[in-house]
């Protein structure tokens, strides 16, 4: 199921946004490390995919997988050990009975671009590369802020944060659809606070920077799709559910159309899991 409007936080149908110029953006709410049953994965048909990430993100996840295939875990436990809200995520998300999690790469992502990829259908990479001068000083003013010796202090009384954090979330949990285990919506909450945490280390004009690039890199993206599939062009944008609601927001209040043109897909040969 999907809809074209903004919907609850943690709402599990899929957000349709519809492009001015012709052909739709889908929103796929995922959760970090969750391996979603078959109930919860897109039904809709598309043609091309958009990652809210660089290029080199490929190559992160086949060495996770050549690393899970040498020592299955090793990725999970090194996360485990590297601290911050992702440890705490991950330490909590993993005790949940009945929810798959803990799994590197990060299994929806990397499902949908490797059906991309073994259907020859175009892949599009949002996150700008070093190259681009605007995307690289965005970055120096991120390190900035998440340096600042208040937020380095703050991360002295985390524990505490994602305690309160999650007891201001459980009321936006939302059921998972018949059929799938309740502790999902469980895992949306763990999610949440995680993803509330990560942006708190950095200030809001930062992110809405962020989120405005990538709205005109999607359109572009759409833009780029549009040429081969008209106004029937569908681009889907499988990402993290608790950001997905910004990106929608951001889609609708960005006019500007960035030009992007798809990475070359050659097929692995791999089946989808």
């Amino acid at each position: 199921m999907k809809v074209a409007k903004l919907q609850p936080l943690l709402a599990w149908e899929d957000l349709e946004w519809s492009d001015p110029d012709g052909g739709r953006i889908i929103l796929h709410g995922t959760l970090p490390t969750v391996i979603f049953p078959l109930k919860m994965r897109p039904r809709e048909e598309w043609e091309g995919i958009a990652l809210l990430e660089a290029p080199d993100v490929v190559e992160l996840w086949e060495q996770e997988e050549i690393d899970e295939a040498e020592s299955p875990g090793v990725n999970l436990n090194h996360s485990l050990l590297s601290g911050g809200a992702l440890a705490i995520y991950l330490d909590d998300v993993t005790e949940l009975e009945g929810v798959v999690s803990g799994r590197f790469p990060d299994p929806e992502p990397r499902r949908l671009h490797r059906n991309a990829v073994r259907h020859e259908r175009p892949v599009y990479f949002i996150e700008p590369t070093a190259e681009d001068d605007e995307w690289l000083e965005h970055l120096s003013n991120e390190a900035k802020v998440v340096s600042h010796w208040r937020k380095l202090l703050g991360m002295i009384s985390l524990g505490g944060k994602w305690r309160k954090r999650m007891k201001q979330n459980i009321s936006k949990a939302r059921n998972p659809p018949k059929g799938v285990t309740k502790n999902m919506g469980s895992a949306s909450v763990l999610a949440l606070t995680w993803w509330q945490l990560s942006e708190w280390l950095i200030n809001e004009s930062i992110s809405s920077y962020r989120d405005n690039r990538f709205a005109k890199r999607l359109r572009g993206a759409l833009a780029d799709l549009r040429k081969k599939h008209g106004d029937d062009a569908t681009l889907i944008l499988p990402m993290h559910l608790p950001w997905r609601n910004a990106i929608f927001s951001a889609l609708n209040e960005q006019h500007d159309v960035e030009e992007i043109t798809s990475s070359p897909t050659v097929s692995d040969g791999t089946e989808e899991e």
